[in-house]
C-alpha cells in the first residue's frame, strides 16, 4: 500500500523545477560540448570528406546531438526522477561546465 501511494505523489515543487533545470543544462552541455569536439580538424565543412577520421567523428557527433536534443523534450515519468537529477545535477552540471570550460 505504502508503495502504491508513494509511487502516485507529487514531489515538491522546488524539487520538479531543480530537477528539470539542472537536467536541461546538463544535457545542453553535454550536446554543446560533442558539437565542438566533433567538429572537423580543418577549416572548412566540406573537406571532411577528404579525411575519414573527420568524416565518422561528425557523423557520430552529430548522432549524438540530436539524441540530446530529443532527450531535451522527454521529461522523466518517474517521480524519483526529479529528485535524482536535482542531486546529480548539484555535482555534475559544476564538473560539466569546468569540462565545457576547458575544452572550448
Amino acid at each position: 500500500m505504502d508503495a502504491a501511494r508513494k509511487s502516485t505523489a507529487k514531489p515538491p515543487f522546488g524539487i520538479f523545477v531543480g530537477g528539470i533545470f539542472f537536467r536541461t543544462l546538463f544535457i545542453v552541455t553535454l550536446a554543446v560540448l560533442t558539437a565542438r569536439v566533433a567538429t572537423p580538424q580543418v577549416e572548412t565543412l566540406w573537406s571532411v570528406f577528404e579525411t575519414p577520421g573527420d568524416l565518422i567523428r561528425v557523423a557520430l557527433g552529430f548522432a549524438l546531438v540530436m539524441w540530446c536534443v530529443v532527450n531535451l523534450f522527454i521529461l522523466p515519468k518517474d517521480n524519483e526522477a526529479y529528485q535524482t537529477w536535482f542531486y546529480m545535477g548539484l555535482a555534475l552540471l559544476p564538473l560539466s561546465l569546468l569540462c565545457a570550460f576547458v575544452v572550448w
